[in-house]
């Protein structure tokens, strides 16, 4: 679990929604992950944590908030200087992509659950 660790944001306990199961599946790879999101719960044996909840050593910060409502983490997400951000399906978001990139921070239109089941995502 050294390297990869990534934080969720937008994350539910509801089982329907893609951010839970990429919880699931991050556990599964043996990839440490923080869920955060806006309602209190639990997903496996991780707590859901607050947001601009203050984290360290984030590498990967994968999106599952549509760009609407992205703007209020913006510096947040920055502030935390991971690795790279992930706009998973549905959260691709051009402006907050050049913020990124004017900061250095790399990012990528993908889906998570793709990049892991086909062995991309720790490349």
């Amino acid at each position: 679990m050294v390297g990869y660790k990534t934080l969720v944001l937008g994350a539910t306990m509801n089982p329907e929604r893609y951010a839970f199961k990429a919880v699931h599946r991050l556990l599964v790879e043996d990839i440490e992950v923080v869920p955060m999101g806006i309602k209190k719960g639990k997903i496996a044996s991780l707590s859901i944590v607050p947001v601009h909840e203050p984290q360290e050593n984030i590498h990967t910060v994968s999106l599952y908030i549509g760009a609407p409502r992205q703007e209020p983490y913006f510096d947040y997400i920055v502030n935390l200087n991971p690795k790279r951000v992930i706009f998973n399906p549905g959260t691709e978001n051009p402006i907050f992509a050049q913020k990124l990139q004017e900061k250095g921070i790399p990012w990528e239109n993908a889906c998570t659950l793709v990049l892991l089941s086909t062995n991309q995502y720790k490349s």
